[in-house]
């Protein structure tokens, strides 16, 4: 299934992308995409509905974050060989976790606002892995039954608020906007292997990241192992896992976001995402 929320911000209402391409309104069925509506029972439940009999959509409403309620955004950096490389850091021996604050996430078309100060606003196309069930001291073995599924997320980082001032990567990853999910949460079911698939960027319609999930250092479910080893997952939280190479910090000359720039993204099987970016 692809689970979606429609409407205008704060007040988006569960719904899903029928298989004739329609939005289909899941009100009557659940009142969000969150807690335990995200456990195995409540996506079985969706699943189990007449998809042709709920209340069609009209017109092309604004999409937002395809989960609500979410209580943890955990990013993993450095988890591609290749991002690695043209970062000029060695492959971490184990995951890179930081934080990047809830207050970011937004719909998938939701615009890149670039912060007050900012000179290296960047861009990253990343697989996100949403919980479903809670994990805590999960086994590999076990750890995939507690995903509810994947989004294309946007990474957006601020580099001189990351690296060159003083303290933690969260103050450069957790400005408003900059937290895009969606357009859909795609059930685990219909992505058989999270680390095979193609991932893309664009900026002003030219190609910037062009990369798969299959060159993660780690993959989803020993990310998902690890990090219940740490702090319980729980349904909603999403983790990011990283991204290929192509960000404008690695290019040559390097290059940031500028307002009117217009970004592109998506990952196979997941959807598409196109933000416009505005200055604050």
């Amino acid at each position: 299934m692809k689970l979606l929320r429609y409407g205008p911000k704060g007040s988006e209402k569960p719904g899903l992308q029928h298989t004739d391409g329609t939005i289909r309104d899941l009100s009557g069925i659940v009142g969000d995409l969150a807690g335990e509506v995200l456990h195995p029972e409540g996506l079985a439940k969706i699943a189990a509905a007449d998809h042709d009999s709920l209340p069609v959509v009209e017109g092309t409403p604004r999409l937002g974050p395809p989960i609500a309620g979410t209580g943890k955004f955990i990013c993993i950096g450095l988890n591609y060989a290749d991002h690695a490389a043209e970062s000029g850091m060695d492959v971490p021996p184990e995951p890179v976790i930081f934080m990047k604050a809830t207050s970011a996430i937004c719909g998938p078309n939701d615009p890149i606002v670039i912060p007050r100060g900012s000179e290296k606003t960047d861009w990253e196309v990343e697989l996100a892995v949403i919980i479903g069930k809670p994990a805590k001291y999960v086994s590999e073995e076990d750890a995939m039954d507690h995903v509810a599924g994947y989004a294309v997320t946007n990474d957006v980082s601020e580099r001189a608020f990351q690296i060159e001032r003083a303290g933690q990567w969260t103050k450069g990853k957790s400005c408003d906007n900059f937290g895009q999910i969606g357009p859909w949460l795609v059930t685990r079911d219909e992505i058989p292997d999270p680390q095979a698939l193609a991932m893309w960027l664009k900026l002003n319609g030219e190609t910037k990241q062009d990369g798969s999930s299959q060159t993660m250092v780690y993959g989803v479910r020993h990310l998902v192992h690890y990090l219940s080893q740490f702090m319980t997952l729980h349904p909603g939280d999403v983790i990011s896992t990283g991204t290929p190479p192509g960000v404008g910090m690695g290019l040559k000359p390097q290059r940031y976001l500028r307002a009117g720039d217009v970004v592109e993204l998506g990952i196979d099987g997941l959807g598409t995402q196109k933000q416009d970016v505005i200055a604050d």
